[in-house]
Parts: C-alpha cells; sequence; structure tokens
C-alpha cells in the first residue's frame, strides 16, 4: 500500500484504489521504485538498529515489497502487511524475501507482544485518517493500530512512520492516538523548505524517550537548526503563566473537549454557557 512518493489521492478505500491496475504502476514504474527505495532506506536509518546484528521487522503497507527489499539487503527479516491483495500478488511476483500477511491494520497489527525489532511504514498510515465505511471511525482505528503496535514492538524499539498528512489536523489526529498508545517521538521533518523533497517521518519510541533524531536539510543558512516537533506520553499540567490556559477556565475546557473528540469520545457539544460560573443558590 506504500505510495511511491507522491501524495496519494483519496478515490476510496486503499484495497480499490491499489487494485490490479494500481499494482501494476508499481511493477512496471521505476521512478516509484527509486523514490519508494529511497523513503525505505531513510526509514531504516531512522530506526538506529544495532550494527552487524540481524534484527526482525515489520513493514506495515508493505504493497509489492519495494521497501523490504531494501530490509533485507540491509541483511535484516521482515514480515509485511497490506490490505492489497493486489498488491501482495505483486510482491508474490517478485519474490521478495519477506513473509507476507493480509490484513487492514485499522484492526489492529495481530502479533504476539514483543516480536518485532522494529517497524517501517512507507506512505501507508495517513489512509487510517478516512472514514471508507460506515463503520470506520478514524480515532479508534488510529488507536487500534497504534496501540497493538505498540505491543508488538520490543522495549526500547522504534517504529519509523512516513506518512503525507493533508493538514495540521490530521497530523495531530494521528500523533496523539499514537500519545496515547504509550509511544514516546515525534516528527521528523527532512527538507522542510522543499516542497518536492519534503517528507514527514513519524518516529516513535517504545519504552524510555529517546533522543529524537535530526531530519536532513534542517540547518538554516545562519547554521541554525529548525526545531522539530517533539512529544512525550507525560500529562501535560496547565499552570497560570504566559501562554498557558488557566485550569477550569473556558479555555481550558474547550482545549480539553477538543482533546477528547480527537480521542474519538462522545462529548457534549459546545455552548455560550461552556466553562461559564454558575451563581451560588440559596
Amino acid at each position: 500500500m506504500a505510495g511511491g512518493g507522491r501524495r496519494p489521492e483519496h478515490r476510496g478505500p486503499p484495497e480499490l484504489f491499489y487494485d490490479e491496475r494500481g499494482a501494476r504502476k508499481y511493477r512496471e514504474n521505476s521512478r516509484v521504485a527509486e523514490i519508494q527505495a529511497q523513503m525505505a532506506a531513510r526509514a531504516v536509518e531512522l530506526l538506529a538498529l544495532p550494527e552487524g546484528q540481524p534484527c526482525l521487522l515489520l513493514d506495515v503497507g508493505c504493497g509489492s515489497g519495494l521497501s523490504g527489499e531494501h530490509i533485507s539487503e540491509k541483511g535484516h527479516c521482515w514480515i509485511g502487511v497490506d490490505i492489497s491483495r493486489a498488491m501482495l500478488d505483486v510482491a508474490v511476483e517478485r519474490e521478495v524475501e519477506g513473509d507476507l500477511l493480509l490484513a487492514d491494520m485499522g484492526n489492529g497489527i495481530p502479533f504476539r507482544p514483543g516480536t518485532f525489532d522494529g517497524c517501517i511504514s512507507i506512505s501507508a498510515v495517513q489512509w487510517l485518517c478516512n472514514a471508507d465505511k460506515k463503520s470506520h471511525n478514524p480515532p479508534k482505528r488510529l488507536y487500534q493500530f497504534f496501540s497493538t503496535l505498540y505491543n508488538a514492538l520490543a522495549r526500547g524499539s522504534r517504529a519509523v512512520l512516513q506518512l503525507y498528512p493533508e493538514n495540521s489536523e490530521q497530523l495531530e489526529l494521528i500523533t496523539a492516538q499514537a500519545m496515547r498508545a504509550g509511544f514516546t517521538g515525534g516528527m521528523v521533518v527532512d527538507y522542510p523548505n522543499s516542497a518536492k523533497a519534503k517528507k514527514f517521518f513519524l518516529c516513535l519510541f517504545v519504552g524510555a524517550s529517546g533522543i529524537l533524531p535530526k531530519g536532513l536539510g534542517t540547518e538554516c543558512a545562519d547554521g541554525q537548526e529548525i526545531h522539530q516537533a517533539k512529544f512525550t506520553n507525560e500529562r501535560i499540567r496547565f499552570r497560570n503563566t504566559k501562554g498557558k490556559s488557566v485550569k477550569k477556565s473556558r479555555d481550558w475546557i474547550l482545549e480539553k473537549k477538543e482533546r477528547r473528540r480527537r480521542q474519538g469520545k462522545e462529548v457534549r457539544a459546545d455552548t455560550k454557557y461552556t466553562g461559564r460560573k454558575r451563581r451560588p443558590q440559596f
């Protein structure tokens, strides 16, 4: 299901978007294969795997196995998961070395706890933000994916997910569900000032927080670094300081309700009475 270096347009569910015709493009387009290989190489680099030690990796949205080929070249074993049977058929035709599983990542990662030493995903996670069926709830599907992925990864390992967010709200939704599932980490942005080369990599840590890697091309002309977006799963405490909402204030309540909506929880609608203090009754 990997997107081959371009921002995939939303034309229905991915298993239909990446049908036999779409799968054929990945098999025949050398440019797609080149870009896919570059992003896979970057994702594996961000995993910071131990030198000279073969690892078992998970490739979510493995598609036709282009990312998996790079994993194999690095001496690692891998298991690929994808929702598109046509893309997996291409992977079988190409005789990739990894094992393949037909599954919807929105239903969870079906592996035992601590199975994998790391996970990569190229151009796949943003599909979970789409409600392609009546039963689809994007926040719930994202949480199901991240919570089961967290369990499937060994403690101290990483997951690096390259994605194409449509907007900041979608990016916030994805990171919020990753935090809720227990991950720490942040967004690594390569070449943030380039329209074509800009790439988003969600770098997630399992267990103790690691040092967020630097994005490529993040140094300004004056030598200063562009700050990356970082988050932890520690609870944020609201303090009465500049730039912070005072606890129990209207802004604080609205922010809390919005966070709960992003988590897929039912929240009462906002009204002019939200956050208003009631008069004491005698």
